[in-house]
């Protein structure tokens, strides 16, 4: 029997995991990829007998994906926040999918598991930019402000990482990140034994983020702003947690940050407002390359001749 372990590349993906393998260790195959690699079951080659355990990535885009595997006898666990459409049902398939604005898969885990490993839940909940979600599951914790900037700035840095049009922009592969963190039972822990790697990531976070706030927005009303970045590896890198930037900056509007390819096309981060976190998906959803959840959201693969149909659609959707 073989274990497969698919799991996004961002923060709430690899916090998620860690909890779970913290809990229950197994030797397994990693899946995983940059933040917007989700189509991780076109990947598994399953048998009957096979294990796949499945984090923060939307079923309705694994759709095909989960039913091949479950043809093939592999036992599934699913666990997501992302817009899923129809949730299969079958004998072999367990789910704890919810699309609730202030969820994430971290915190999900943390539920399942009760508590067990709740720090690293606080720093994927804080990675997916849910502050207030981040501070009220970190209440038992009874840290001091200082130990929660400290959480939320990994959770931060490992969010930042997933992000690039290959795994080439990215500091660290998210499957190595994972095999990071998994050895600390506590992220404090993680921080303080592995420096060397929270400092690479600091150093570059603050870097790439200089650059971005030298942007000015291209479109820019009461309701919506929208920022457009250049084909560089720093921008790649940016282009999620400048959106998050953005959005915690001016919490009544909503954001895109369109981010330009090496073909020519673009891809698409959106961020819903943080007072109103909803409609980010159904925005990105008129889109072919389109998806997400309420509150964040992204297109992979934006046409040049699209990108005025966008801006009109997100600022009309935020207007209305």
């Amino acid at each position: 029997m073989i274990q497969y372990d698919c799991f996004n590349g961002d923060a709430d993906g690899i916090c998620a995991l860690t909890q779970i393998r913290l809990s229950d260790p197994k030797e397994s195959v990693l899946v995983t990829g940059i933040k917007r690699d989700i189509k991780l079951l076109d990947r598994v080659q399953s048998q009957a007998g096979d294990s796949i355990l499945v984090l923060d990535i939307s079923l309705d885009k694994n759709r095909s994906g989960l039913e091949r595997v479950l043809s093939s006898g592999a036992e599934v666990f699913y666990c997501d926040h992302h817009f899923a459409g129809e949730i299969p049902t079958h004998p072999l398939l367990t789910t704890h999918i919810s699309t609730a604005a202030d969820v994430c898969t971290s915190l999900l885990i943390n539920r399942k598991l009760k508590g067990q490993y709740l720090d690293w839940a606080v720093v994927g909940t804080f990675g997916d930019n849910l502050k207030q979600s981040a501070r009220r599951l970190a209440e038992p914790l009874s840290l001091t402000e200082s130990q929660l900037i400290q959480l939320e700035n990994l959770g931060i840095y490992l969010n930042y990482n997933g992000y690039g049009a290959s795994l080439d922009d990215l500091y660290f592969n998210p499957a190595e990140l994972f095999q990071k963190t998994v050895q600390y039972k506590s992220a404090f822990e993680f921080i303080e034994s592995d420096g060397s790697t929270f400092r690479i990531l600091e150093e570059g976070y603050l870097s790439d983020m200089n650059n971005a706030s030298k942007s000015i927005p291209t479109h820019e009303s009461d309701e919506a702003a929208v920022y457009m970045l250049p084909n560089q590896p720093w921008a790649r890198r940016v282009s999620g947690v400048f959106g998050n930037e953005l959005a915690n900056q001016h919490p009544g509007r909503a954001h895109a940050v369109i981010t330009e390819k090496q073909n020519g096309r673009f891809v698409v981060s959106v961020r819903a407002p943080l007072e109103r976190k909803s409609g980010a998906d159904e925005v990105c959803r008129q889109f072919e390359t389109g998806g997400g959840r309420a509150a964040a959201a992204g297109i992979n693969d934006l046409d040049a001749d699209e990108l005025d149909r966008f801006i009109g659609v997100l600022a009309e959707f935020y207007s209305s």
